[in-house]
C-alpha cells in the first residue's frame, strides 16, 4: 500500500451560490492566521449548448459577459480569505472554460492536475429526490475522489 503525502494546498470549487460562500468562509475561519497554506479558488465555466447560443459571435459575447461576472465573484471570494488573515500571495483564482459532462469530473481533473490534497465544496441545496434524479456534484466528488481529502460545507 503506497502512502500519500498530503500538502497544505486547498482547492475551493465555487459558483455564485450561498453554499459556495459558506465554503470559502469556512476555510477562512478555520485557518485564520495559520501560515503556509496555498489556496486555489476555482470556477469551471461550462460553455452553453450550441442549441442555446447558435452563432459563434453570440457565444463569444456570452462568454465575455459571463467571464466578467466570474472574475468579480472570484475576487470577492479572494478578499474573504485575505480578510480572514491569508497572505494574498498564497491565494490564486482560476476560471477555466471546459466542457463538462459532469462538473464533478472537471473539478477532479483540476485537482489531479494541480495535486492539491484537499477539495472544498459547498453542498448543493437539492432535495433527496432531486439528488437521486440529477445527482449531486459534492456527492460525486466524495465518491470519486482519490488521493485527496474532500470537505463538503453546508
Amino acid at each position: 500500500m503506497s502512502e500519500k503525502t498530503f500538502n497544505k494546498n486547498i482547492l475551493i470549487a465555487v459558483d455564485d451560490s450561498e453554499n459556495a460562500r459558506r465554503a470559502v468562509s469556512y476555510v477562512s475561519h478555520l485557518f485564520a492566521g495559520v501560515k503556509s497554506f496555498k489556496i486555489l479558488i476555482l470556477h469551471i465555466i461550462n460553455p452553453p449548448e450550441e442549441d442555446y447560443i447558435p452563432t459563434s459571435a453570440e457565444k463569444e459575447k456570452w462568454l465575455s459577459k459571463y467571464k466578467l461576472k466570474v472574475d468579480v465573484m472570484l475576487e470577492n471570494y479572494r478578499q474573504v480569505l485575505i480578510d480572514g488573515g491569508f497572505d494574498p500571495e498564497d491565494i490564486s483564482v482560476r476560471s477555466t472554460l471546459r466542457y463538462c459532462p459532469s462538473l464533478s469530473e472537471c473539478i477532479l481533473v483540476e485537482q489531479n492536475e494541480t495535486q492539491f490534497s484537499t477539495i472544498v465544496v459547498g453542498r448543493q441545496g437539492l432535495s433527496r429526490s432531486e439528488e437521486f434524479l440529477f445527482g449531486s456534484i459534492s456527492s460525486k466528488i466524495v465518491n470519486h475522489a482519490r488521493n485527496c481529502t474532500v470537505w463538503v460545507v453546508e
